[in-house]
């Protein structure tokens, strides 16, 4: 079981050391792993589903491209109300509805098209249904962002939120396969209704057994004093907190997560690397059958093979950066030299359009898919840089700013491939993304938590 080290003041004699027997808090960071994968697996199932649905329902590439997009045109769009929400009302409560929500936007998918429809009416149903699920989703990240400040101290905050966000490459290695074979066996729409049923079980379980940390039925006093002395924000989400947070963010501190140069670096970081995301989780599955020949089985266990090694790449990047930060290396190195050595890696994706091998290109996305999954740090930085006024509102504009690529990503694609009939142009559009992210980490400087300044006179 791991342990926590606590200095305290035993009166006059010196300060001892007490050994905190902590686990709570990795159930909880297990729970929002479960919840994040169902997450990514709600809105990557389409990738999957995609070959079979464009010729069930008679969808274009252009449409689908389309499609894809939706989900991050409203995602983008709930970012900042949703971050306000989540700092008004605290991640137990927005966090639980959200998942709700999404379930059932995704349950719902799996009607599209039973009763026959023009093809115009279809796509736009569908698009509708991501735009939903997109808006509900959005505080999904940002609550779990917020949640590992709550329950981590700093120095384990880097692999905490390393192994939330890698869950996301566990969704697609798990649900490749699974979706793959489902589609194969009973045709696209099962794979929806699992999901949804599943996402509104998981959302019972998370309103029954998760709480804020002085509240939780299974933390100790001494756990939560452990989490303190770390620099958690164990008070996060209390009454009195959620109050404070209600009165105190000015329009003038809300500016100034808009000016910070070092705020600016992580936002052009984070949308490169989302880039990487996208092609990941629409286009890669539909890219195995059309450019690379397989059967939609085939590419469904293929595609779980970078992913798997995505998720890998995640959990070594956050261990990395936190052992490092142990070590005694700043906390700015910690944090960017796994994400320099992680893009570099990324970059790879643009040397797979001069070969016809699939194994070596399958080999190659692998790779990249792996530095992709060590450069994750993204909420990493943000609950180091995020002040406590706005802890989910910072988080919130991050993931806004990182989700156009959401909306870019596809629709580039689906008009790269519509214009050549070809995937070269959009590997090496998506390759060029880990470029755009050295720019990034160039620009954020120094790594620190923010202090709003106060309003010139």
């Amino acid at each position: 079981m791991p342990e926590t080290t606590v200095e305290t003041q035993g009166g006059p004699a010196a300060p001892r050391t007490l050994r905190v027997k902590s686990h709570t808090r990795f159930l909880v960071l297990g729970l929002i792993f479960i919840i994040t994968v169902i997450n990514y697996a709600d809105r990557s199932n389409m990738s999957i589903a995609g070959a079979d649905m464009t010729k069930s329902l008679g969808i274009t590439p252009v449409q689908l491209g389309f499609i894809f997009s939706a989900f991050s045109w409203a995602y983008v769009v709930g970012q900042l109300p949703g971050g306000y929400l989540l700092d008004r009302f605290g991640a137990k409560r927005m966090y639980g509805w959200s998942l709700v929500l999404w379930s059932a936007a995704t349950l719902v998918v799996g009607f599209v098209g039973l009763v026959s429809t023009p093809v115009l009416v279809t796509v736009g149903v569908l698009f509708a249904l991501r735009l939903v699920l997109g808006i509900v989703e959005a505080p999904a990240f940002p609550a779990n962002a917020r949640i590992t400040t709550m329950w981590f101290p700093t120095r384990e905050r880097g692999q905490a939120t390393a192994v939330f966000n890698s869950a996301q490459y566990l969704a697609t290695a798990m649900f490749a396969p699974i979706m793959g074979w489902m589609t194969f066996q009973f045709g696209w729409r099962w794979g929806f209704f699992a999901l949804g049923i599943a996402g509104v079980v998981l959302g019972l379980v998370w309103f029954r057994w998760m709480d804020v940390p002085s509240k939780h039925r299974r933390v100790s006093p001494s756990e939560i004093e452990a989490i303190r002395e770390g620099g958690g924000l164990v008070d996060l989400d209390e009454k009195k907190s959620l109050a404070a947070s209600r009165s105190t963010l000015t329009r003038h501190q809300f500016g100034q997560l808009f000016t910070s140069r070092m705020f600016w670096g992580l936002y052009v970081a984070q949308y490169a690397v989302n880039a990487l995301t996208y092609f990941f989780t629409t286009w890669f599955p539909i890219y195995l059958v059309s450019a690379r020949h397989l059967n939609i089985l085939q590419a469904g266990f293929i595609a779980a093979i970078p992913a798997l090694a995505g998720f890998l790449g995640g959990m070594l990047g956050g261990f990395v950066s936190d052992l490092m930060l142990r070590r005694g290396v700043s906390l700015t190195a910690a944090r960017k030299i796994p994400s320099v050595v992680g893009m570099l890696l990324a970059m790879l994706i643009c040397i797979c359009p001069f070969t016809d091998s699939t194994p070596l290109i399958v080999a190659l996305m692998t790779l990249a898919f792996f530095g992709k999954g060590v450069a994750a740090l993204g909420w990493a930085f943000a609950t180091d840089m995020a002040p406590k006024e706005a802890n989910s509102v910072s988080g919130s504009i991050m993931n806004a700013i990182g989700n156009i690529a959401g909306i870019v990503t596809p629709i580039v694609i689906g008009f790269a491939i519509s214009a050549t009939g070809s995937f070269d142009i959009a590997l090496w559009f998506v390759g060029a993304h880990g470029a755009v992210a050295l720019v990034g980490y160039a620009i954020m400087g120094r790594v620190k938590r923010l202090e709003f300044s106060a309003r010139p006179a």
